[in-house]
């Protein structure tokens, strides 16, 4: 008679313990929350090594968690179609709780149509490793028009 009661007890205390851990910061799929934009006005022809642009506007950024620390991925939309090799370039902060990349693209190498916001998107990304991770309470990416940020 015990035995069942002792079951029960242990499935029931299993089940409500998954439903702290969902919410806890020990899940990994709650590290980084929503994210929010933020309005921002960049110099355009803000110094690089590579004579890239800031992507016009930034329209999502989600964190992705990996087994070896996370996925960074951004969405930006450019002026017109036609603007390629995107990347998210780290920058250095004076915060070390603080993660911030420029979403940098190069312009078409000819004139293109604006066309509509969907046939624009472009996608970059940037892996983190759980070391470079460590302490850091928000990652930002920043684009010509705007910012998005994603905090734990």
């Amino acid at each position: 008679m015990t035995k069942p009661i002792l079951a029960a007890l242990a499935v029931t205390l299993t089940m409500t313990a998954c439903g702290r851990v969902s919410e806890s910061r020990l899940n990994p799929f709650n590290w980084f929350g929503r994210d929010r934009a933020e309005t921002v006005a960049v110099d355009a022809q803000a110094a690089t090594n590579d004579g890239r642009q800031f992507v016009e506007q930034v329209t999502e950024l989600a964190v992705d968690p990996t087994p070896g620390g996370a996925i960074v991925r951004a969405v930006g939309v450019p002026p017109i179609q036609g603007f390629w090799d995107a990347e998210l370039v780290r920058v250095e902060t004076q915060d070390p709780s603080q993660v911030v990349f420029e979403f940098r693209v190069l312009p078409p190498l000819e004139r293109r149509i604006a066309g509509t916001v969907g046939s624009r998107e472009i996608i970059a990304g940037a892996s983190l490793s759980n070391a470079a991770l460590q302490g850091v309470r928000s990652i930002t990416v920043v684009g010509q028009r705007n910012r998005r940020s994603v905090r734990r």
